[in-house]
């Protein structure tokens, strides 16, 4: 079975939208070298419909010469979950639009590596609620930002939701890559 993971950068309060606010004074080599390693098991991207936009409105015009991001982004299989999107046209982009439970659990169950949550707060959210996420992998940035959406927040009917730490290294820079698991997908 493969691993769902949510991989987000987020600031000492928990905040994870936008991080061009916070992030660049802190990203380094060593930054840089633990987003590499999950982007390496990496085959798969899941993207909500906001992300999704966004990122098909900028990425398609770019090389690894812009951005070594760029050529993982654009050759990636990326599964959108949206209920308004009509279409996708960005290169090996599909569209899930209904029974989004179902579809994740498949894509779950079939062949290939890790699939990738990044950026897509609500999705991220949706995935914990519904069980099927299995790894939070966070780059926490040593800053406090005040505003601005924050990852773990709005949970609905979730009332607790135990974790368990897999993975704690500090980063020269400060910065701190976590990475949580739930109990029993772990231990």
């Amino acid at each position: 079975m493969r691993t769902i993971y949510a991989g987000f950068f987020v600031s000492l309060d928990g905040v994870a939208e936008s991080p061009h606010r916070f992030v660049f004074p802190f990203f380094d080599e060593e930054v840089g070298a633990e987003i590499d390693t999950g982007l390496a098991t990496t085959d798969t991207v899941l993207l909500g419909r906001r992300l999704y936009e966004e990122w098909s409105a900028y990425w398609p015009g770019k090389s690894a010469a812009d951005d070594e991001f760029a050529d993982f982004i654009n050759n990636v299989r990326k599964v959108v979950v949206s209920t308004t999107l009509e279409t996708v046209g960005w290169n090996n982009s599909t569209l899930v639009r209904d029974d989004v439970v179902g579809a994740i659990e498949r894509l779950k169950a079939g062949d290939g590596a890790d699939i990738a949550v990044n950026g897509s707060i609500t999705l991220a959210r949706s995935l914990l609620r519904s069980g099927q996420l299995d790894e939070l992998r966070l780059l926490v940035f040593p800053v406090v930002v005040g505003s601005g959406r924050r990852l773990l927040e709005d949970l609905g009917d979730l009332d607790r939701l135990p974790l368990r730490l897999v993975r704690a290294k500090p980063l020269r820079s400060g910065v701190v890559s976590l990475v949580y698991g739930r109990p029993e997908a772990t231990a």
